[in-house]
């Protein structure tokens, strides 16, 4: 079993920056991730990083303006989002996957989901 708590989320300018917080427990993480979904649209890819590797993938929307890390001795994963745009307003998701073959940017491939941060972005 694989419990996710996620924080950080919160409302700020456009420009300005947010860290969320994802604290990981359990067995056999292989990837966390982050997904988005905003008011009437479909959940989104946002990031992800190897709980074992460190590799990462970014969706194209957030290249360069986000960073996600780890630290594994407290198993937890940080999105740093700067330079944030209103169309980031969205629930923000971090969720795990333990099976074996997958995709990252797969949201069906995540196997534990946290409950979700809001992050709303004003101009």
């Amino acid at each position: 079993q694989v419990q996710l708590v996620e924080s950080g989320g919160g409302l700020v300018q456009a420009g300005g920056s947010l860290r969320l917080s994802c604290a990981a427990s359990g067995r056999s993480i292989n990837v966390v991730g982050w997904l988005r979904q905003a008011p009437g649209k479909g959940r989104e890819f946002v990031a992800a990083i190897s709980w074992n590797t460190g590799n990462t993938d970014y969706a194209d929307s957030v290249k360069g303006r986000f960073t996600i890390s780890r630290d594994n001795a407290n198993n937890t994963q940080y999105l740093q989002m700067n330079n944030l745009k209103p169309e980031d307003t969205a629930v923000y998701y971090c969720a795990a996957i333990v099976r074996r073959a997958y995709t990252v940017s797969e949201g069906s491939h995540y196997n534990y989901w946290g409950h979700g941060t809001q992050v709303t972005v004003y101009s």
